[in-house]
């Protein structure tokens, strides 16, 4: 249903699952497993992986809380982008690959979820692209002493407004790890 036209095809996005991003996560080894398995099945049904990677003043490119988790493994042709910034379209060539791949729906995973995850749906749905958050496949690290909710909240929260988010003509949604489907649906 995406806004894109000639885009049928969908494409999984794994962002910034890296050592330092994730080392203190909620529920780190569940879904770094997660992932993995979206990993396999997008591998097997040919579909487009595509990992995102992190750099700032407090992770520094190059270091090794920069690197990507040891239990994750790129393939040499997955595209790997890599961003300054919390959406994983600011100035990146996220766009062109996508376009370059047909794509128009992109299923979404990684970390953090209350930045760059959300960042990253927002501005695919703003982009014309329909959105799939993976309910139990982003993570957050502990900000409640900041202010902010325990991470199972903020993870519930989040995929919980994501399942209604709709603009004309794309829409977000939400699905288990076991129920992601790379196929488009009249529904997605």
């Amino acid at each position: 249903m995406t806004t894109l036209p000639d885009r049928p095809n969908t494409a999984l996005l794994i962002i910034d699952v890296q050592k330092g991003v994730v080392a203190t996560a909620h529920n780190r080894d569940d879904m770094i497993a997660n992932i993995n398995t979206l990993i396999g099945k997008a591998r097997a049904e040919d579909v487009p992986v595509i990992w995102v990677q992190h750099s700032d003043d407090d992770l520094v490119r190059g270091s090794e809380s920069w690197q990507y988790v040891p239990e994750l493994e790129r393939h040499d042709p997955e595209p790997l982008v890599h961003k300054l910034y919390g959406d994983s379209f600011e100035d990146t060539e996220l766009e062109a690959l996508l376009a370059e791949r047909g794509v128009g729906r992109i299923v979404v995973t990684g970390a953090a979820t209350d930045m760059c995850v959300r960042s990253t749906l927002h501005g695919a749905i703003a982009r014309g692209y329909d959105a799939t958050l993976v309910t139990d496949a982003h993570t957050t690290e502990d900000l409640t002493a900041y202010g902010a909710p325990p991470p199972a909240q903020v993870i519930a929260h989040t995929n919980l407004y994501w399942n209604w988010q709709t603009a004309p003509g794309r829409r977000g949604d939400t699905a288990a790890t076991a129920e992601v489907t790379f196929t488009p649906t009249d529904a997605s």
